[in-house]
């Protein structure tokens, strides 16, 4: 009787569920059947919901009940706090399955190349959001001290950073964010935020529902100087072209032509700034140097060679994120992701590289929401069910799905479980009961491990 098709998932984020989704949706899952096992460094799994998405937003959060109903199917199992390569490499990986989807996605901050990013008081986004949400692995505290500060990126990460500098901790406080984070937030002193980008409206990254959720808090007063409101053809076609881009430049354009009101923080959208320095003094951010750029009539800018000192006390950079080089695959140094073809791994000679896929941000950079990478794991697993069907796949030597936990337990590896996310689960939830809130996110690795029975 043929035994199920073995499939290892490493990253158990949206990506790597939407994949497994796939796998569980197909004609292979019905006969002779698919075993999926998804490894993921953290304890907790969902990926990017749990610690890439700002606590303010639960509708974003709500896409957890549906990945929920993937990872409650029999044919799945989860092992938590798993972390590729050191406690279980690629050539483990390849004895225990057919084949070995990696959706690790990007959570590191992509470099921007200007004088004075090292120096204190510049930070990466990707550090900060990490803080907010309550990543295990970073500091428990974050310097909120500046008044002034500037947020440079017009995408939807620039604006969850601006917008948690800019709210109050207590109107946050309902959300699950833990108690080092509201007493951190507690201390914030910044009263202007400044987000700088290079081009003009109708190029901003922002989702319309994000960017107009700016206005919602009684706290924050949003400012565009009417100025910055500009377009050539290109950005002309791109609004019309563009639903989503149409509906940011409107939003922009009605804040530009408003009276400035009454609410104490103040959050600026500059246009057309192009950060060229950060200024510092005795090692210490003490401004951001910029250089006032034009539309080129293809929606591209050029600088015209007029700069402005911003008087800022820290600089927070949103320039993108940037995935983690996974050992023993070929890597794209320059666009930080693993060369596919249609989700298959290939090599610099451009052969696939056996029983290898990849699926997500680490496949295609970090792009899109995360919906899109539903269809991005439809295409990974139709290629693999493809290799599968023509006898591509490299047969496991050790196929049975218990040789996996033998491994880890030999190996000395405190795993969560599927199961132990339903008491991690539970214990946040207890947490937050007596505050009349939903969850209160627990933050050290070992009371998470502790709670979910590791």
């Amino acid at each position: 009787m043929p035994r199920p098709l073995r499939v290892a998932i490493v990253g158990a984020g949206p990506a790597g569920i939407y994949a497994a989704d796939a796998l569980l949706k197909s004609d292979t899952a019905t006969a002779p059947g698919v075993s999926i096992d998804l490894f993921e460094r953290m304890p907790a799994p969902f990926g990017l919901i749990r610690y890439g998405v700002a606590p303010d937003h639960p509708r974003i959060k709500g896409i957890v009940a549906a990945l929920h109903q993937v990872l409650d199917k029999p044919q799945v199992r989860l092992f938590g706090n798993v972390d590729y390569p050191n406690d279980i490499s690629l050539d483990d990986l390849r004895s225990f399955y057919d084949a070995v989807i990696f959706s690790t996605g990007a959570t590191a901050d992509r470099a921007l190349t200007v004088p004075g990013v090292g120096l204190d008081g510049s930070y990466g986004a990707a550090d900060f959001v990490s803080w907010y949400d309550g990543h295990p692995d970073v500091p428990r505290t974050w310097p909120l001290d500046a008044e002034k500060v500037a947020v440079l990126g017009v995408g939807n990460v620039a604006l969850d950073v601006a917008r948690i500098l800019a709210k109050t901790a207590d109107e946050l406080l309902p959300t699950e964010i833990p108690a080092n984070v509201y007493d951190g937030l507690k201390a914030n002193r910044a009263r202007e935020i400044h987000v700088f980008g290079r081009r003009g409206p109708a190029q901003a990254k922002f989702s319309p529902m994000e960017l107009r959720e700016l206005d919602h808090s009684p706290t924050i007063e949003v400012i565009v100087n009417p100025e910055d409101i500009d377009y050539d053809e290109g950005s002309i076609a791109t609004r019309r072209g563009n639903k989503q881009a149409d509906m940011v430049a409107k939003t922009l354009e009605n804040w530009a032509i408003r009276d400035v009101g009454e609410r104490p923080h103040k959050l600026f959208l500059h246009f057309f700034e192009s950060p060229v320095e950060i200024l510092g003094e005795d090692g210490r951010v003490t401004g951001l140097r910029t250089e006032r750029t034009e539309l080129d009539g293809t929606g591209n800018v050029r600088g015209i060679g007029v700069f402005k000192d911003w008087d800022l006390g820290s600089v927070y950079r949103a320039v993108g994120y940037l995935s983690d080089e996974l050992p023993k695959l070929p890597w794209d140094a320059a666009s930080g992701t693993v060369p596919d073809e249609g989700g298959r791994v290939i090599d610099g000679s451009g052969a696939h590289v056996t029983s290898s896929y990849v699926t997500g941000w680490i496949r295609r950079g970090p792009v899109g929401l995360i919906g899109h990478t539903k269809g991005d794991a439809n295409e990974t697993v139709a290629n693999l069910l493809a290799d599968h069907a023509e006898g591509r796949l490299q047969a496991p030597a050790a196929p049975a799905p218990e040789a996996v936990d033998s491994f880890l337990a030999e190996h000395g590896v405190r795993f969560t479980t599927w199961e132990g996310w339903y008491k991690l689960d539970a214990a946040e939830r207890a947490l937050g009961e007596p505050q009349g809130r939903e969850r209160v996110k627990l933050v050290e690795r070992e009371d998470m491990l502790r709670e979910s029975g590791a």
